[in-house]
């Protein structure tokens, strides 16, 4: 075995080939840019060298500058992980020549599969079901243009390098197609430095149901079952699970003969993922082949209970495959989700800032965590901005499914906002539950999964408020410790009247005064004209038992002086920052006279000049951040008095692009 490897990666995938590493007695090499230099990976391996600035293309993507730290250190094989450098061909073929063990597949196979175009050529000639399209190499718009007017409507332009749902769109109609081509042109170019696109028919209500496949340098190829990914946002997987609820015997068994042909048809050695387009008839298509270990192989190894990336490292070494096919045998039923930073509110705009709370569930046989970052930590804006994966397995489906809730119940993110609410209403939606979610369900019905404007209700607040005078009172310091004496109670007694307390509440930055009377756990709240008796009041174990107005209530919840996170009896999520009873300020509004960048990025199209007039909604600018396009609108109508950027330029967080000029 290795006895020196290099990891050619960051964050999560870098910590989990350490982990795996450690575990076999593998001396563990870690590079590094500017922006990691306290990141998780570099505190965990045995030694980690600096690369490069925090542009990935002045650090993780410098090839030369990663195997000159491979010869200096000594390592004897390199690991990509995935992404940046894990399916470049000259990175593979350059560590070849420099006589270090590229830890996958062999150049040749990833540029067979490397092109989209290319692959399904080779498909086609392997007898490997295809969607009908174009896939050649002319690539003049106007010729672009007829070939999808032969393919017919609705047809997906995907980039021909590449994946991760970048370079992708759907065409409904021709008259689309000319901007839909443009637009994904400019970000195949910028996340692949490849303009090159493929166009296919587009298969409706389709799911993406993905194959892992293994091979050794024996020839011996085998697949480890399917992962379903149907669930996606924008071409962006949201949930993977495996068995897949669709899939029948007969099913699994031909598209995983298809998926072991694909990879043979390239001589394939190590992990892959083979994956297939599926219609609501069970007929299947190929689509594309990742020459990588996937984000969500997790759910593999835990229905299998074995390490694919032991798999990978043994393989590399020249070792046959540890198992042969008829000797895969899965047991249960396992689900993976990603928590990023991201507003979903915001059309999902990744986020960045320092993690002030990150609190997670307790590992277990059931519940496995696989992250970058731990608390305290920055999620910088030069990256992806994944925070964890949280994968669950159990005996069956309805099980992970249950286990799955309870896990993101105890997760909290605070500091840049999160995904875990989106995640909470998708795990509960019955598209979900029955199984029956297909690839472009979540951007259809994107409504049915996101909280609104609309603020809690009025019990939520009093259940709220009941924990926020329960926790105050158990942390309060009294005049004596005599708890029969009058001063032991912490009931703001006043002489004269009844005493009154107020806690302050805060949703989305609105404050929400409840006034308390009482103590101990028996309390009179009101909130506005809504009033509450609360009786019997206790918390214990992040639960809140108590009986309001009679009928009693179980909550789950955690509280303290900053803030109340509580899920009500529906599972919806509420987290609401407490504040002082006595001090607020409210923040300015908005205006809606100007549009500022969300967040540093690239401008890469500006659709709008000074003395044009525009409608609410209007797209003006178009920028590029964390390797995503996002299209700026119009916040009303009127008039654009000046556009203070231009294609091309850098904008950092905040900087007004476009300002209005004043109605009437």
């Amino acid at each position: 075995m290795f006895e020196r490897v290099l990891i050619a990666n960051r964050g999560e995938i870098a910590c989990r080939v350490i982990r795996t590493c450690r575990r076999l007695g593998i001396h563990t090499i870690a590079v590094y840019s500017q922006a990691d230099a306290d990141a998780q990976h570099v505190r965990l391996a045995d030694e980690a060298w600096p690369i490069g600035g925090p542009r990935p293309a002045d650090s993780y993507l410098r090839a030369e500058a990663i195997l000159g730290v491979a010869r200096r250190s000594g390592a004897q094989a390199v690991h990509p992980g995935y992404g940046f450098l894990s399916e470049n061909t000259a990175f593979a073929r350059a560590c070849q020549d420099a006589g270090i063990t590229f830890i996958g597949p062999n150049p040749e196979s990833i540029d067979a599969m490397g092109s989209k175009a290319a692959a399904k050529a080779l498909m086609e000639q392997h007898h490997v079901p295809l969607v009908p399209g174009y896939h050649g190499e002319n690539q003049d718009d106007a010729y672009l243009g007829e070939q999808a007017r032969k393919t017919g409507f609705p047809l997906m332009i995907k980039a021909a390098s590449g994946g991760g749902g970048k370079g992708m769109r759907i065409v409904r109609g021709e008259s689309e197609f000319a901007d839909a081509l443009a637009s994904a042109q400019r970000e195949a170019a910028n996340a692949f430095g490849d303009t090159r696109v493929i166009l296919e028919r587009y298969v409706e209500h389709p799911r993406h149901i993905e194959f892992q496949v293994f091979g050794d340098k024996r020839g011996h190829v085998i697949h480890l079952n399917e992962r379903e990914c149907s669930a996606q946002r924008r071409y962006q997987k949201v949930l993977e699970e495996t068995p897949s609820p669709f899939l029948t015997p007969e099913r699994r068994a031909a598209m995983g003969a298809a998926a072991v042909a694909a990879a043979k048809a390239v001589d394939y050695v190590g992990a892959g993922t083979v994956e297939f387009i599926v219609g609501q008839d069970g007929e299947f298509f190929f689509m594309e082949m990742n020459t990588r270990l996937q984000v969500e192989h997790p759910v593999t190894e835990e229905t299998l209970g074995l390490d694919l990336v032991e798999w990978q490292l043994r393989v590399a070494f020249g070792e046959p495959l540890p198992l042969r096919q008829e000797q895969v045998q899965a047991h249960g039923h396992a689900i993976e989700v990603r928590l990023y930073a991201e507003d979903p509110e915001q059309n999902f705009l990744p986020g960045s800032g320092k993690l002030l709370r990150l609190r997670l569930p307790t590992p277990s046989a059931h519940v496995r965590l696989d992250g970058g970052v731990i608390e305290g930590d920055t999620v910088t804006i030069f990256y992806d901005p994944m925070i964890a994966k949280l994968i669950v397995h159990d005996a069956n489906r309805t099980q992970a499914l249950q286990r799955l809730r309870q896990a993101l119940a105890q997760s909290e993110i605070i500091g840049p906002k999160s995904n875990i609410a989106f995640l909470e209403r998708l795990v509960r939606h019955p598209i979900v539950l029955e199984g029956r979610i297909d690839t472009g369900y979540l951007d259809r019905h994107l409504d049915q999964f996101l909280a609104g404007d609309e603020a809690p209700p009025a019990r939520v607040f009093f259940a709220a408020a009941t924990a926020a005078l329960l926790h105050d009172e158990s942390h309060i310091a009294t005049a004596t410790e005599d708890p029969h004496s009058p001063w032991s109670q912490t009931d703001a007694w006043r002489v004269g009247h009844e005493g009154k307390r107020i806690v302050a509440l805060s949703w989305r930055e609105q404050r929400h005064d409840i006034e308390a009377y009482g103590h101990a756990g028996h309390y009179r709240l009101a909130l506005g004209d809504d009033l509450c008796h609360v009786q019997g009041a206790r918390l214990e174990h992040g639960l809140l038992s108590a009986r309001f107005d009679g009928q009693a209530q179980r909550t789950p919840l955690q509280v303290d002086a900053q803030r109340v996170l509580l899920h009500d009896a529906e599972g919806d999520r509420y987290s609401l920052a407490r504040t002082s009873a006595f001090a607020w300020q409210s923040r300015q509004a908005g205006g809606g006279n100007q549009v500022a960048a969300p967040m540093p990025g690239r401008i890469v199209l500006v659709k709008a000049k000074p003395g044009d007039s525009v409608e609410e909604g209007q797209e003006l600018l178009v920028m590029e951040a964390m390797k995503m396009e996002l299209a700026l609108k119009a916040p009303r109508a009127g008039t654009i008095e000046s556009v203070s950027a231009s294609q091309g330029d850098f904008v950092e967080a905040d900087a007004v692009l476009v300002r209005f000029a004043q109605a009437g």
